[in-house]
């Protein structure tokens, strides 16, 4: 049984090296949006080179986070915590070094692998190391001091970029890696689930990344009309029915697709896709308008988008506790039609567009929505399996998330009529942002409907989110396995 106590020095140093590890992932998916604009003036990329500047990290994060807490029960939590933060800093500096697009691109795919590693790891070793009186409170503080990390990512990320340039955003993690990893070596017990326990599905992984990535490529390339975009969107649909087959007949698959026969699950992981779609698609677009078109610095851009994350700071605790009480269907079905709000008063955001009275307004709006439904949905996730397969219910609900981000900072650009310049065209980006901003507020409804219809009160007795506070706006937060440390596997 684990021991370490929170008040300990062991304990302390514990809590500060996974919050470190974890906060790099976190702070690299909240300062890379505002980024962009910079990056597509230095390197002379067009629109389609900024979406995969996102979804290439998200393409191998969300394709691998499932097998990254596999990997840590079978050959060592803390082991493959230290690889997943290594490989994530020296990611990070080839893209801090990226000569070009394409080399940036791909360097972006490395760290998201390395956060697939790290992510999950984070949480694994606090549930393994903490005596179980202090597990709750250490949890607490982990995703409260994370969320601070999402919170001041857009600030710092803003600086960086009108400061010492947009690669600072990415060579930040170097030194926060150097001094993560061998505090983890040396205060962090190791621990693992042992061989018969882990589960190593690399090919179903490979499958889902590579159906990920073809499927995005195909609607990022859609406008083009090439040839080779049909045959990435079939290869893309062929991997993704060979990785439900693999899934489907494998033993110890990565994802058990019987998990799915749990009506509830699937109801709430198709809100989950709804709203993470629209999140994704909302902030990916959202820093571009505020640079592109009303002509902010980054800095001022990063700095307009903290009250989403602030609001979630502040009030995803009471929010899970009102949900506790009165039930997750209300919450999840307000929540989006909160944001869909929010995300309809931004059509009031274009050239000229005041902080206080345009941006503001939406923006809260938009928070209070996501404080509403956030707690509720991870919740509703884990009440819905029993309590062994928690764990796993978060990591796939997780990576659900990840996956609806990703391929709607793919498709929406496609669907508002975004051509390759038009972020170098303020007008034009102008008229395409109220379109997606129409879409985002249309799946967000759909997410609402969803809830409405399908949502029912848990049974007593059921598991309950130990992340109580929650910052990221990008993906619901990971619960572990009650039984084995992990927070996948």
């Amino acid at each position: 049984m684990p021991d370490v106590r929170l008040a300990s020095p062991q304990g302390r140093w514990i809590l500060f090296t996974t919050v470190l590890g974890s906060g790099m992932a976190l702070l690299d998916s909240t300062v890379v949006n505002v980024a962009l604009p910079r990056i597509g003036e230095d390197l002379d990329a067009d629109l389609a080179a900024l979406q995969w500047t996102v979804n290439a990290y998200l393409v191998t994060l969300a394709g691998l986070i499932l097998l990254g807490g596999a990997l840590g029960d079978r050959f060592g939590r803390r082991r493959v915590f230290v690889v997943g933060v290594l490989w994530f800093a020296a990611a990070s500096l080839l893209c801090g070094i990226a000569p070009n697009e394409g080399v940036l691109i791909a360097a972006r795919a490395l760290q998201g692998a390395g956060g697939a590693l790290l992510t999950p790891g984070s949480l694994a070793l606090i549930q393994a190391s903490f005596h179980p009186d202090d597990r709750g409170r250490a949890v607490g503080l982990w995703s409260g001091f994370g969320g601070i990390g999402a919170a001041v990512g857009p600030f710092l990320g803003g600086w960086l970029v009108d400061g010492p340039g947009w690669r600072w955003v990415f060579l930040i993690n170097v030194p926060l890696a150097l001094l993560c990893a061998p505090v983890a070596l040396r205060h962090v017990p190791e621990s693992s689930g042992g061989p018969a326990e882990g589960r190593f599905d690399v090919f179903g992984a490979a499958l889902g990344a590579v159906a990920l990535a073809l499927v995005t490529y195909a609607l990022i390339g859609a406008g083009d009309g090439s040839p080779l975009v049909v045959v990435s969107a079939v290869a893309g649909l062929a991997a993704a029915v060979g990785f439900v087959l693999v899934e489907k007949r494998r033993q110890g698959p990565m994802m058990p697709l019987e998990i799915f026969a749990s009506r509830q699950f699937s109801a709430v992981n198709g809100v989950t896709l709804c709203v993470y779609a629209a999140f994704g698609g909302f902030f990916f677009l959202a820093a571009l308008q505020l640079q592109v078109v009303v002509g902010w610095s980054a800095l001022a851009a990063g700095t307009a988008l903290l009250p989403t994350t602030a609001l979630m700071l502040l009030l995803s605790a009471r929010s899970g506790e009102l949900a506790d009480r009165i039930g997750p269907r209300l919450p999840l079905t307000v929540g989006p039609l909160l944001c869909a709000a929010g995300v309809l008063m931004m059509l009031r955001v274009g050239p000229g567009a005041s902080y206080a009275a345009d941006v503001l307004p939406a923006l809260l709006v938009l928070g209070l929505g996501m404080v509403a439904l956030v707690a509720p949905l991870t919740a509703s996730v884990l009440a819905s399996v029993d309590v062994a397969r928690a764990g796993l219910a978060s990591g796939v609900n997780n990576a659900a998330a990840r996956a609806a981000g990703l391929l709607a900072v793919a498709a929406l650009p496609l669907l508002a009529g975004m051509g390759p310049e038009a972020f170098r065209q303020p007008k034009r980006f102008d008229a395409a942002f109220d379109r997606a901003m129409l879409l985002c507020a249309g799946i967000l409804v759909i997410g609402a409907l969803l809830a409405a219809a399908t949502v029912r009160r848990p049974a007593p007795g059921c598991r309950r989110p130990e992340c109580r506070t929650h910052g990221s706006v990008a993906v619901p937060p990971l619960e572990a396995d009650p039984r084995r440390g992990s927070s996948i596997a």
